[in-house]
């Protein structure tokens, strides 16, 4: 299933078959197969395209919607806090000439989107790439930590100390947002459960940090949402 998902033939009702369009599809997959990602990696992707597929009925431009789920994390460097710009850059860059200059200005501001995964009211193409880069959020409690651990792998560089207020950080932001979940196909079901999983997560790092320690502002990129 992830195969046909990520394969050419998918890639190329997108972004069509000519020799630049294969070159960019492989040179998309080889960034997302980088030896670094334990969770941002070809499975992620993989899910994220299968959710927005699935989602896709709620799109203005679903087209878009897809090919920015392509590039979302196309840059992932956890030593860095651009990811989301270079990925959209990297966008621009790697479309052009394929779709339409619209569609690529499109693709570009979803992409910037997942930074902080908060669509405004009636943009339905970020909010079915956000909630589709967020479902992870809502897994069994199994699956979940099996993700939050693959994303404690990918700041191996990171102290347990610095990791955990960055991972607070992102947590206590994500359970602050007003609605996690756009979409009313999927939010009444996922909000729940996504806010169960990171109520726990967040429990337990806060056990772990150090007696009245404070998250610091360090300029030490905060661990990845989704």
């Amino acid at each position: 299933m992830t195969g046909s998902l990520v394969g050419f033939e998918a890639w190329t009702a997108l972004a069509g078959d000519s020799p630049t369009s294969r070159t960019e599809w492989a040179a998309v997959m080889g960034a997302w197969g980088e030896p670094h990602r334990s969770y941002h990696g070809l499975a992620h992707l993989a899910a994220v395209l299968g959710l927005v597929g699935e989602l896709s009925g709620a799109a203005s431009d679903p087209d878009a919607v897809a090919l920015a789920a392509w590039y979302h994390d196309i840059a992932y460097d956890p030593e860095r806090d651009d990811n989301e710009q270079v990925s959209a850059e990297r966008a621009r860059a790697g479309l052009r000439g394929l779709v339409p200059e619209d569609r690529v200005d499109e693709v570009a501001r979803l992409v910037l989107l997942t930074a902080g995964h908060d669509a405004e009211p009636g943009d339905a193409n970020g909010a079915v790439l956000c909630d589709a880069d967020l479902a992870v959020l809502a897994g069994p409690p199994d699956a979940y930590v099996a993700y939050a651990s693959a994303i404690r792998a990918e700041y191996g560089h990171l102290s347990d100390e610095e990791f955990t207020a960055g991972r607070i950080a992102v947590l206590e932001r994500l359970l602050a947002l007003p609605r996690l979940y756009r979409l009313p196909a999927v939010a009444d079901e996922w909000t729940p459960r996504a806010r169960a999983n990171m109520t726990a997560e967040l429990s337990l790092l806060r056990s772990r940090a150090a007696p009245g320690g404070e998250a610091s502002d360090d300029g030490v990129p905060p661990p990845a949402a989704g």
